[in-house]
């Protein structure tokens, strides 16, 4: 019991005493009834105050008070007076972060449960067409209606995670990049980057490279014609017979010709694979086109590999069949080209109508783990020296990766230097055609 309520209660006893001695029990009783009748109006009295002060807006003094009450309204006003300066550091510390997420060169916004806008920076409301005096409670739905936005939201929060590229139509002409995660009790936290600049840069890229490879095919083919024109013209009787150093230059003219034509044409094959609509599906019979590929390597190998080819997967596939040939036929012309003499190649067709894989396998000279993250990259080679001496233009990865794409396909690799490499194209089952 507290010191102050046990002095109060020995003091009501003493009094009760006293007046029972002065002027008999009921006298005594009545006295003390009244004070202990005091004492409850004062401590109503307080609690009262304490009530009011509890109703009043946070930062209102704590009202004093003496006696028994004095210590727990010091105790509230100390608890007060933290309470106030731990809510000016979370203002000041909020304010900070409204400042810090103001100066983000990307857009940030927050949504509710119910996908509505709690808040939003100036970026975002310029990267979006938005106005926050305007649209902050409105669900963002109803203001940015692409529909792979609207699917983009409907996502798990880990497949948020994975980047939307979107044009919005609030904002015609820019590209965005956008990613969402969870934040703060069912709240969505959208990041948003503006890749307008950087698509530019890529269409002209892309626009340079096609427009230069259609401009070398035409003297090149030219060239390369010429060249063999006069090499072959060197056999004829009228002509004398020309030295071995003439016969190796044009040799030399020729080889280099070829190879120019063929980095053309892939240049040309990559472009248009870039900037094509998604492949017009067609039933491709897959037998034909493995036959036709395992033909292929084989006149390319020139009987210096053993070349086996399994099929037993499925017998037809949605897609283009002249892209996927291409695909195909650049998985297995690397593998004759990385393979030694007398090393064996492997393709194979497997799977089923929940999705089959394409594979080549090789006893070639492997590849170190280091390299395998960059090979799809153009112009990307593990040996300089050996790739130009094999024939390859550094482009054949590059193009498998985005005939994959475009067929909803991935290429997965497992090599080991010395021992041979493993390159697979999985498809998904959307891709297998199981009734004619």
């Amino acid at each position: 019991m507290p010191i102050r309520l046990l002095i109060a209660g020995v003091f009501l006893s003493g009094c009760g005493a006293l007046v029972n001695r002065l002027f008999g029990g009921y006298t005594a009783v009545a006295a003390v009834t009244l004070l202990a009748i005091l004492l409850l109006a004062r401590h109503e009295r307080q609690i009262a105050r304490l009530t009011a002060w509890a109703e009043k807006p946070l930062g209102t003094p704590v009202p004093e008070a003496s006696g028994i009450w004095s210590p727990p309204f010091l105790a509230l006003h100390r608890r007060a007076r933290q309470a106030a300066t731990q809510r000016e550091e979370l203002i000041e510390m909020g304010e900070r972060f409204r400042l810090a997420a103001e100066a983000l060169p990307d857009g940030v916004i927050i949504l509710d449960e119910h996908r509505t806008i709690e808040w939003m920076n100036p970026r975002a409301e310029r990267l979006l067409g938005l106005d926050s005096s305007r649209d902050i409670g409105m669900m963002i739905g109803h203001l940015m209606r692409e529909p792979e936005f609207i699917e983009f939201l409907d996502q798990t929060p880990e497949k948020q995670q994975i980047p939307l590229v979107v044009r919005p139509m609030r904002n015609p002409g820019h590209v965005l990049h956008i990613r969402g995660t969870p934040f703060s009790a069912g709240r969505t936290l959208l990041l948003i980057e503006d890749l307008t600049q950087l698509d530019r840069l890529e269409t002209v890229r892309r626009d340079f490279v096609a427009n230069v490879s259609h401009e070398l095919r035409t003297p090149l083919t030219v060239v390369q014609g010429f060249l063999e024109t006069a090499k072959d013209g060197m056999t004829d009787e009228e002509h004398p017979t020309p030295s071995e150093e003439i016969v190796q230059y044009l040799d030399m003219a020729l080889d280099h010709s070829r190879r120019m034509h063929r980095l053309v044409e892939d240049l040309l094959t990559l472009s248009s694979l870039e900037t094509d609509a998604p492949p017009q599906e067609e039933v491709i019979e897959v037998a034909p086109l493995l036959a036709l590929v395992r033909e292929e390597i084989v006149a390319l190998s020139a009987g210096r590999h053993e070349i086996r080819l399994d099929n037993t997967g499925p017998a037809k596939l949605l897609g283009s069949s002249r892209e996927l040939h291409s695909a195909f036929s650049n998985l297995a012309s690397n593998a004759v080209r990385y393979t030694p003499e007398g090393g064996k190649i492997t393709l194979a067709w497997q799977g089923d109508r929940q999705g089959a894989v394409f594979t080549v396998t090789d006893t070639g000279i492997g590849i170190e783990a280091r390299h395998l993250h960059r090979l799809t990259e153009r112009f990307y080679r593990v040996d300089r020296g050996r790739s130009r001496e094999s024939g390859g233009t550094g482009l054949g990865l590059a193009i498998v990766k985005h005939v994959l794409e475009r067929h909803e396909a991935t290429l997965m690799v497992d090599s080991t230097p010395g021992k041979g490499s493993r390159f697979a194209a999985s498809f998904p089952g959307r891709n297998i055609l199981t009734k004619n």
